[in-house]
């Protein structure tokens, strides 16, 4: 699972990349820097983790990561192979979500490629390109579909149905995440086609430090143009957050940032928000070897859960010892939790939830 950086080109997104994954992506101060897409995978920061290191001292620790894409820029006319419109589009299509960096600062130095700031109309760019090419993609599968409806096959009938309604709301100039379909129709119809405006989204909102810990009146016209859209707004001083990343020493860091009102780096908000957008949580496992943050769906069942550690627990599953995060916590250890009952005995049924500590039953 990995989610893509977008935008304009010259918005930040390649400096945010590098703040994320410490990775070093060639940033400048024109467009189309970014060509081949840049890959890092991140830690996931998460404090339960460093507690759980603190009541077991293992051997080691292993966090959960989140894979990040760095997509080059993406211009007016993409969807018709203007820049490097038809590279951008195959790699965001690879990606299982979205993070859209907006540039929300004003700075005569940096170039703004429509020669002002207005995310709002940067937004607009984008969305119009993704579902252009949304729209091409579903009218091509339309034209193949109406063959076999036309001799009475139901199921294209119904296909046809349902693609009709798709290209309909892309005419009007709506993504398709915006529609709700029932559950089978949608794996069934709409999946199939990995139409890039069906992928979630996060919105970034770049801006200068003095808007770190407040927003401004940028920021106030995106939240308000994305209210219906379900979608999370984050807002990242980007130019800060790479300052704040050069620093060594963990003081310095912590000062910096309550200069700014801020508690914690906005990089490890929009890592945890990053992991959220793909649809995942973590389970632990805790050990004198290794305390280790597991990632699985959210809906995941215990069978699931231990087939991510490797297949076979998964195969000859026999049941979870399961203690909620929280009671291990207050407890401080597993023979703890046993002694007082809060370690649960769960089967095949049960849906994990974000933070178990798990211990898995298996016969192969």
């Amino acid at each position: 699972m990995k989610a893509g950086i977008v935008g304009l080109p010259n918005v930040g997104k390649s400096t945010l990349f590098n703040c994320l994954s410490n990775a070093k992506a060639q940033s400048a101060n024109f467009p189309f820097c970014t060509i081949e897409p840049n890959v890092g995978v991140v830690n996931v920061p998460d404090p339960r983790l460093e507690k759980l290191e603190s009541l077991v001292n293992p051997e080691r620790v292993v966090p959960a990561t989140v894979e990040i894409v760095d997509i080059a820029g993406l211009v007016r006319g993409a969807s018709k192979g203007e820049g490097l419109g038809n590279q951008f589009l195959g790699n965001i299509r690879e990606t299982d979500a979205i993070i859209h960096v907006l540039r929300c600062f004003d700075n005569d130095n940096i170039v703004h490629v429509d020669g002002s700031v207005d995310p709002i109309r940067d937004k607009e760019t984008i969305d119009i390109e993704l579902q252009l090419k949304d729209l091409e993609t579903v009218e091509k599968k339309l034209e193949k579909v109406k063959r076999a409806s036309r001799t009475g096959n139901k199921e294209a009938q119904a296909e046809e149905a349902i693609l009709n309604q798709l290209k309909t709301h892309l005419e009007e100039g709506k993504s398709v995440r915006a529609l709700e379909f029932e559950e089978d129709v949608d794996a069934e119809f709409v999946k199939p086609l990995q139409l890039i405006t069906d992928k979630r989204v996060l919105y970034v909102c770049n801006v200068d430090e003095s808007a770190a810990a407040s927003g401004n009146a940028y920021v106030d016209k995106v939240k308000a143009e994305v209210a219906n859209e379900k979608a999370e707004v984050i807002v990242l001083a980007v130019g800060m957050e790479a300052d704040i990343n050069e620093l060594d020493d963990y003081e310095e860091r912590q000062m910096f940032l309550a200069d700014m009102g801020l508690d914690e780096p906005g990089a490890a908000v929009l890592i945890r928000a990053a992991y959220k957008l793909l649809n995942q949580q973590t389970y632990f496992t805790a050990g004198e070897k290794e305390v280790r943050a597991w990632t699985v769906n959210i809906g995941a069942t215990a069978p699931q859960a231990a087939g991510v550690i490797h297949t076979d627990f998964e195969k000859g599953f026999i049941r979870a010892e399961v203690i909620s995060f929280d009671d291990y916590a207050e407890l401080g250890s597993e023979a703890k939790a046993r002694e007082t009952g809060k370690l649960r005995v769960e089967g095949k049924a049960y849906i994990v939830k974000d933070g178990d500590v798990m211990h898995f039953l298996f016969n192969v």
